[in-house]
């Protein structure tokens, strides 16, 4: 289907063109050869209604002769030979229109003015058609723009898809490695430890897929998440690990990435509490402001150790999936003051729905 009869506004509005062409029409048919208005619009509106609509036929030619390299001599052949044949139709409904309109209401020439009136229209006739030729070819362009547009945007997010599910995907090598040395360090020495800690990791990973495969998740999911993880790595260090929270209710309803601050809690115990032989605390805060959610993990480090930059494998993957997810309305920023080395993360304040502040539907 023509695009113009998909909608009935634009079709109101093609018409009432060719109802002012069909005007025009009449004035130029009474400076051609003196008539009455009566006569010349009752010949000359309807007719140029019916033209419009055989006009429209330029948009299927248009679409079989596309004006690429090596065919636009040839389409441009056929478009004049659609505007000859167009132009032809035309007068074949102007004959018999205009002995009507005489035999039924006298109006109009005698049959020597008729001819040349036939002659005139089908002069007329073909710049209508290129120029409806012209337009339709424009409109193919723009279409074929936004369809390539459409594409560039599909894969785009077909590639942002896919970086996410690989990077999703490099996490849970990464904490089932780091959480097998620390099971295998306990084997020998404290066996019931590290049946307990196994147990731990089962829950731990089941869950770890539970809400890796979700694309967001609210922030008290995250760290409930994190509290297993740290469950696990207690049985370890024991008295030698604490944790401190500083948790505003109203930023546990946000939504984050899933699987977000596991690595920044993992950094934060394998480069910090366990290089210190007395242990330390490693702070969680979250909080709102300004609109945006602000979470900081904070560790001890060694004073005298050598300064790390914080760049493994846990941070820079969660550095490369904030600036896939969230480019710079998400960022994190690490430092190191004095003994404390800090890891925070800043996004956009997405409420989860069915909280007060976002009273969306709540998901089933």
């Amino acid at each position: 289907m023509h695009p113009l009869l998909s909608r009935p506004s634009r079709l109101l509005l093609y018409m009432l063109l060719w109802l002012g062409i069909g005007v025009v029409l009449a004035a130029g048919l009474r400076v051609f050869q003196p008539r009455e208005w009566v006569d010349a619009l009752a010949f000359a509106v309807p007719l140029a209604l019916f033209y419009g609509f055989v006009c429209l036929s330029a948009w299927w030619v248009c679409r079989s002769q596309p004006l690429v390299s090596g065919r636009g001599l040839r389409a441009i052949a056929v478009q004049l030979g659609g505007a000859s044949q167009s132009a032809a139709v035309w007068v074949g409904a102007a004959a018999p229109w205009a002995a009507f309109l005489s035999a039924r209401f006298d109006l109009g020439l005698d049959r020597a003015g008729i001819l040349r009136d036939l002659v005139l229209l089908f002069v007329l006739g073909i710049p209508p058609y290129l120029v409806s030729a012209i337009a339709h070819y424009l409109f193919l362009a723009f279409e074929a723009s936004h369809a390539a547009e459409r594409r560039v945007l599909e894969a785009q997010v077909t590639a942002r898809e896919a970086e996410l599910r690989a990077l999703r995907a490099q996490l849970n090598p990464h904490f089932l490695f780091n959480s097998l040395n620390s099971i295998n360090s306990l084997v020998g020495a404290d066996p019931e430890g590290a049946r307990r800690m196994c147990e731990g990791l089962g829950d731990f990973l089941r869950r770890t897929l539970s809400l890796g495969a979700r694309e967001a998740v609210t922030l008290s999911e995250e760290l409930a998440l994190v509290d297993r993880y740290l469950a696990i790595e207690q049985v370890r260090f024991g008295e030698r690990l604490q944790i401190d929270r500083a948790i505003d209710p109203a930023a546990a309803h946000c939504r984050v990435p899933p699987l977000l601050l596991q690595p920044l809690v993992e950094n934060a115990v394998k480069h910090g509490v366990s290089d210190l032989i007395e242990g330390g605390t490693i702070r969680i805060e979250a909080r709102l402001e300004a609109g945006r959610l602000l979470i900081a993990i904070e560790n001890p480090v060694d004073e005298d150790g050598s300064s790390r930059r914080g760049e493994g494998v846990g941070l820079e993957n969660v550095r490369r999936r904030l600036g896939v997810l969230g480019g710079r309305d998400a960022q994190i920023e690490v430092r190191r003051m004095g003994n404390r080395f800090r890891a925070q993360l800043t996004m956009s304040a997405d409420l989860a729905p069915g909280h007060p502040a976002n009273p969306g539907p709540a998901p089933a």
